[in-house]
């Protein structure tokens, strides 16, 4: 199944997908940023994947820009969109143009905490767990159905930067497992708050 990745920075989950590509049976197609500098272009490139940086310094809306991204994507004719870091909030004309083919890895358990800061976050409730979850992308933030999680227990002497290795090492597992379910044609969205795993809600 061909798929295109939307990113932001270092591109580690994107590593991670490349890697198991073949396993999983994904072709990244391209690989799409909002940041030049981002790390994850050099990645994709070095795999000799199209890559594309889309400045949103030249558009005057969010729609704009959404509607930049929605023509690349289109043009490349894929059938998955994964969010891998993408540090923008999507808007509802690109989230209904793609219903139901957009993934997103979030690094924590939702719902808790949506949004940014999740490590620090964790550890400032005083939790003993935390983790990272793979969600279908609906219009509310980080809210969309719920696939699959991954859980790390938080240890007394962990800081933001020892608890977010923690959860990137279990990222790095959960988000090709759940894509493969995806290119098998397993995994389905039924509706806004209701996804299915072979026909069964999860």
């Amino acid at each position: 199944m061909k798929g295109v990745s939307l990113i932001s920075g270092n591109g580690s989950n994107l590593q991670s997908i490349i890697d198991h590509a073949d396993r999983i049976d994904l072709q990244i197609s391209a690989v799409i940023s909002n940041n030049e500098n981002a790390f994850g272009l050099k990645r994709a490139e070095l795999e000799n994947i199209q890559t594309y940086f889309v400045d949103p310094k030249i558009f005057n809306t969010r729609d704009a820009f959404d509607n930049e991204l929605i023509s690349i994507i289109d043009k490349i004719d894929v059938e998955l969109i994964i969010l891998a870091g993408f540090m923008r909030v999507l808007s509802p004309l690109f989230i209904h143009h793609f219903y139901g083919k957009i993934l997103n890895i979030h690094p924590s358990l939702l719902p808790k905490y949506p949004g940014l800061n999740t490590h620090q976050r964790a550890i400032n409730a005083s939790d003993k767990h935390h983790g990272a979850t793979v969600h279908f992308v609906t219009e509310k933030l980080d809210g969309g159905p719920i696939i699959s999680q991954e859980i790390v227990n938080i240890d007394s002497t962990d800081t933001e930067t020892s608890l977010a290795k923690k959860v990137l090492e279990r990222e790095h597992i959960l988000y090709p497992k759940v894509i493969h379910w995806y290119t098998q044609n397993r995994l389905k969205l039924k509706n806004e708050a209701t996804a299915t795993l072979d026909g069964i809600n999860i």
